[in-house]
């Protein structure tokens, strides 16, 4: 998800999105552990939106 979309969002919006990441987040470690992805870079580009998500967040003021 990029930062201009992010923007974009609610606060609400930004909290379901968030839980949403971090449990497509845990699913990727848990799969990746198990057997290899069929893309790998996933688990990377989830973990930046999580990452811009909470930027988002705290630069608005609002607690995860």
């Amino acid at each position: 998800m990029k930062q201009a979309e992010i923007v974009k969002l609610s606060d609400t919006e930004l909290v379901e999105y968030l839980a949403k990441f971090r449990l497509n987040y845990s699913d990727l470690k848990s799969a990746h552990v198990v057997s290899s992805l069929e893309n790998p870079l996933e688990v990377r580009s989830t973990r930046r939106s999580i990452a811009r998500i909470l930027t988002e967040m705290s630069n608005r003021g609002i607690n995860a």
